[in-house]
Formats: structure tokens, C-alpha cells, sequence
């Protein structure tokens, strides 16, 4: 199993945003005759809108009925009320997309509201063994090298096909135990019980065109380019949308208590660029089968294109729900689930043996056919737009509107 990067031949474009002269499109037209959910940031009600496509256009379906995403993804049959739910036109969506995001400009925020976002880590075998790989090093990126070449060969090839929690898996677990091979994040990555945690805050998540943050204590860091499912309180899985799930390496690799720093920091969750609901077009086993591609372009001229394949994942994606929602905890608002990643990036960027790191500045673009692209600028989490509109600024605004 190769753990580096697969290098992809074509090239990856679209409409609204650029990179490297290239036009950027955050939904295709093709894609547009699926049925979207997402939310605008309007300055004229000074707070977010609920808004769907139609024809190219963005059209805002706020209403007292359902003033929020998450009253929408706990309908019986969303997909039924978007589709039929009347509404304003806002304009077109390459005019939004191309917009600056700024508080007074009409631009695409994160889809979500207020659901909780939780993400599944050490869901692919190739991440689990770049997990144990800086649980190893300790955070130390110049040791990783070292110690990939060491072990990957033995954990990644006797790993690749194990169904998680199985028999096979038992017996593998004792074996490498019986090797001093055995990590935490194998624990997570082939036994019974996945890791899910909290991602980010309710509201905190950007959407596509914004800044994502990372802390500046860390060195060692790479996006993660996954599918996010909306998930209504019941349980049901209504759609998906795209997410990078920022990623401090050397933070976690310190320590795994260390997760919530790594993960959760201003803006380091980037979700987008809408939700597309389950209809006869677009369902469950589309993102089962669902192939993500990424590119990071440099501020000094650097280039990197990575690949995710869902086929690929160690877990369902019905498992992963029910072992976040059940009796055991309830959502009552909903929540989005991060899936997980393939992509781990190794080659290196500047230092031999260092492998890959952000830069300041870095644009990364996450596409998958059928949900869009997800394009975001990194920057530091201590110089990204700080969160300011959390549930008070919510229920006021949306109360001042008489929504609710």
C-alpha cells in the first residue's frame, strides 16, 4: 500500500473564485440540477439566510415554518420541502460565489446552523498508519520519515483489507501486540469502537471562499479533505457536503489528549459548499462510491494534488452514525459528521525527511462530482476573522426577524 500522495493527471477547475489564473466554481452547472441546502450571509437582514438553487439562482426559503438548516434536515422529507418551498431571489450563484467574504457583502457561509459537528478520525488505513506513524515520532516531522520506512510495511500491507471489529481483526490486534507494534490509533482504526469527536462549536464552521485557520504553535499540519454527512436527530442520514478538517499533526502526535488543540481552533473547520439532499439523483451509496480530489497551490509557487476515495473507508458510513447517535446520546438539533480521510501527505515540501506542511497563504480546493468544490485560503488561526455570531447573535437576529 503506497502511504505517499497518488499524483492526479488532470487538472482541477471551475467558477467564481481563482487560483493560479484559473477560474474556480463551487458548484457546477451539471451538479446544479441536484437539490442543495446551504445559507448565505445577507447584510441586508444583517445574519443568515436558508437558501436552495434553482435554475442558477439562489434563492432564500427562510420562513417561520423552517428559519433554520437543521428545522429543514429534521423534516419528515426535506428534500420534498426544499424543492417546493417558496422563496426570494437573491442572485445568481457565480455572482455569490465570486463575492468577498465580508460582513457586508451577500456571500456563501458554512451550510450548516445548529447542528453539532462531530468528525471520525482513523477511518482509512493509509491515515491509521500516518496516525501511529506521529504517535511515534511525537510530533517530530523529521523523525516520521524514519519511522514510516520502519513500520509501514508491516502494519499498512496486514491492514489494508481488515473489517473493522471483526474476528480477523482480533487476532491481528494480538499479534502486533505481541510485536510491541500495537498503537491507540490502531485501536480506533480496526477494533469495535470508532473514534468520533467534536469537531468545532455550533456556528463556528466557514464556508467556501473563507480563511482556514491554523494554530501558530504548529509546525506540522495538512488539510483533510473529506465527505460530511447531515444527519437529522432521529439519526437519518439526509445529505452530504464537503469539509476540511484541519489538521495539526505535530499538536496530536504529541500527545492524543492533545486532539481537541489540534482540531479545534478560529476557523479550522471549513464545511461547504452545500448540502445535497438525498433525492432520486444523489444518495447514500453516491457518497459510499464518492471520490474526492485536492489541491493545495503555494504562495510560492508550490503544488500539490492528492486523491480520497470513499470505496476505500474501513467503516460504513450508517456505522459510523450509529455509533455517534443512539441511545447512548442524542442530538436533538442534528449534527454533520466528518467521515474521515485518505489523503496524508508525505513528500516533502522544503526540509528532506519533513514531509509536507502548510504555508500561509496556501489555497486549497477539496472537489467531489456531485457535491462541489470547497475552496479555502489558509491562514493562522490568531489572524482569521474571529467568531463573533454564535447562538445569542442567532436567536436575536433570527427574533428580530420575527422567524421565530
Amino acid at each position: 500500500m503506497a502511504l505517499a500522495v497518488r499524483v492526479l493527471c488532470e487538472e482541477v477547475y471551475g467558477v467564481g473564485d481563482t487560483i493560479g489564473g484559473e477560474t474556480m466554481q463551487f458548484i457546477t452547472e451539471t451538479e446544479a440540477g441536484g437539490l442543495f441546502l446551504g445559507r448565505v450571509w445577507n447584510p441586508e437582514v444583517g445574519g443568515p439566510c436558508v437558501v436552495t438553487l434553482r435554475d442558477g439562482q439562489v434563492i432564500d426559503i427562510t420562513s417561520a415554518t423552517a428559519p433554520t438548516v437543521s428545522d429543514i434536515c429534521d423534516m419528515d422529507d426535506p428534500a420534498d420541502y426544499v424543492s417546493t418551498a417558496p422563496g426570494r431571489n437573491l442572485g445568481s450563484l457565480d455572482a455569490i460565489s465570486g463575492a468577498e467574504v465580508a460582513p457586508e457583502t451577500l456571500h456563501l457561509i458554512a451550510p450548516c446552523d445548529l447542528q453539532v459537528v462531530k468528525a471520525c478520525g482513523v477511518t482509512f488505513a493509509a491515515s491509521m498508519v500516518e496516525r501511529v506513524i506521529e504517535e511515534r515520532a511525537a510530533g517530530n516531522p523529521a523523525l516520521a520519515a524514519e519511522i514510516r520506512a520502519r513500520i509501514s510495511t508491516t502494519i499498512g500491507n496486514s491492514l489494508r483489507e481488515i473489517r473493522a471489529g471483526s474476528d480477523e481483526a482480533a487476532r491481528v490486534k494480538t499479534a502486533l501486540i505481541a510485536e510491541g507494534l500495537w498503537s491507540q490509533y490502531l485501536e480506533v482504526g480496526i477494533g469495535p469502537d470508532a473514534e468520533v469527536f467534536s469537531k468545532a462549536p455550533v456556528l463556528s464552521s466557514v464556508g467556501p471562499g473563507a480563511q482556514v485557520g491554523l494554530h501558530p504553535i504548529s509546525v506540522w499540519n495538512n488539510p483533510e479533505p473529506e465527505v460530511v454527512l447531515a444527519v437529522s436527530s432521529r439519526g437519518r442520514i439526509v445529505g452530504a457536503t464537503l469539509g476540511n478538517d484541519v489538521n495539526l499533526r505535530d499538536v496530536e502526535g504529541r500527545s492524543a489528549l492533545l486532539l481537541s488543540k489540534a482540531k479545534d481552533n478560529n476557523a479550522s473547520c471549513a464545511i461547504g459548499p452545500m448540502i445535497r439532499l438525498f433525492d432520486a439523483t444523489y444518495t447514500l451509496d453516491d457518497v459510499r462510491s464518492a471520490k474526492l480530489d485536492l489541491t493545495v497551490t503555494g504562495p510560492d509557487g508550490y503544488d500539490l494534488r492528492g486523491h480520497s476515495s470513499m470505496a476505500e473507508i474501513s467503516r460504513d458510513p450508517e456505522g459510523l452514525v450509529r455509533q455517534t447517535l443512539g441511545r447512548h446520546h442524542q442530538y436533538p438539533d442534528g449534527f454533520m459528521l466528518f467521515l474521515g480521510t485518505l489523503f496524508a501527505p508525505t513528500q516533502d515540501r522544503d526540509v528532506p525527511g519533513e514531509g509536507f506542511t502548510h504555508k500561509v497563504g496556501d489555497v486549497v480546493s477539496i472537489r467531489s462530482e456531485g457535491l462541489g468544490q470547497l475552496v479555502n485560503t489558509v491562514g493562522l488561526s490568531t489572524e482569521c476573522p474571529e467568531w463573533t455570531f454564535g447562538l445569542r447573535a442567532l436567536l436575536r437576529n433570527l427574533a428580530g426577524r420575527g422567524l421565530i
